[in-house]
């Protein structure tokens, strides 16, 4: 039904994605050869063609169940950071993601992970605020599906594909650089050049979708956040949350938010395939 699908980032969001696919994907016979994911997006990416939706969604609700609080003073010491949300994103990656996870990953569909370089002529230290405020307000002012603000600055993207990987711990690697977004998530290193947060170009990753598309493929586009109007591309679909998922990005406080989120998810992607069945018929 669909050729490529591609899952925007969005942090804890994401686990409505999870949820999304967990339902639908069964009941439409999803089974694209591409996927492509930025940000927690890709790691979605990546559990959800291993069918594993529900298992890290408990894992994430039971992580964060044990106490830990957003900042904490005592991180810096023990784990690097005042914020405990990158080690424990790193762990879960590590326990989902073993050598026969990696091994499916590597042998199933083509997955395609986005991170961002930083424009040449600008210094990280400088390159990173500037493109994080950008980013911001350009999504409070005009809340674009296709943000345009990070190209402008000379921010670039690249696809890193999963295939081209060594292991499991390479691609915990490349995740955690397509999410970096300091101070919470620290900047990755991918190829020995600095690798930032995907969504500094586009949060919604759609430029390897348009090769399919002008083969006449089609394809899906799983967005993570509410938008008042959609994108109209021929061959191509977008999905969104029917309401806003209740849910801080980086927040490890709130597990029955996360819970919520991937339940969402389950009612969302049911509605979507039996209205994509019928309309179909």
């Amino acid at each position: 039904m669909f050729d490529a699908v591609a899952f925007a980032g969005g942090g804890n969001r994401c686990y409505w994605q999870g949820g999304f696919w967990e339902a639908a994907a069964p009941l439409l016979g999803l089974r694209p050869e591409l996927a492509v994911g930025v940000s927690a997006g890709a790691w979605t990416a990546c559990y959800s063609l291993l069918g594993l939706g529900r298992r890290v969604n408990g894992l994430v609700v039971e992580g964060c169940s044990r106490g830990r609080r957003n900042f904490e003073w005592r991180a810096r010491r023990s784990e690097g950071s005042f914020w405990p949300v990158a080690g424990m994103y790193r762990d879960l990656i590590a326990t989902v993601i073993d050598e026969a996870a990696f091994a499916s990953l590597k042998n199933g569909p083509e997955i395609l992970v986005g991170i961002a370089r930083k424009p040449r002529r600008l210094p990280l230290s400088l390159a990173l605020p500037l493109g994080i405020a950008t980013y911001q307000i350009e999504k409070k002012w005009r809340t674009p599906v296709h943000p345009k603000g990070g190209r402008a600055l000379g921010f670039r993207p690249e696809f890193v594909p999963v295939r081209n990987l060594a292991s499991p711990g390479e691609l915990a690697e490349v995740l955690m650089a397509s999410a970096s977004v300091p101070p919470f998530m620290p900047v990755g290193r991918v190829g020995s050049q600095a690798a930032l947060d995907g969504g500094l170009v586009d949060n919604v990753p759609v430029e390897p979708l348009a090769a399919v598309e002008a083969k006449g493929g089609r394809t899906l586009v799983v967005l993570s956040r509410l938008y008042r109007s959609l994108p109209q591309v021929p061959g191509r679909t977008y999905v969104q949350p029917r309401e806003p998922v209740p849910v801080g990005q980086f927040d490890i406080t709130d597990p029955e938010g996360i819970r919520h989120a991937y339940e969402m998810g389950l009612r969302d992607g049911e509605a979507f395939a039996r209205r994509l069945s019928v309309r179909e018929l």
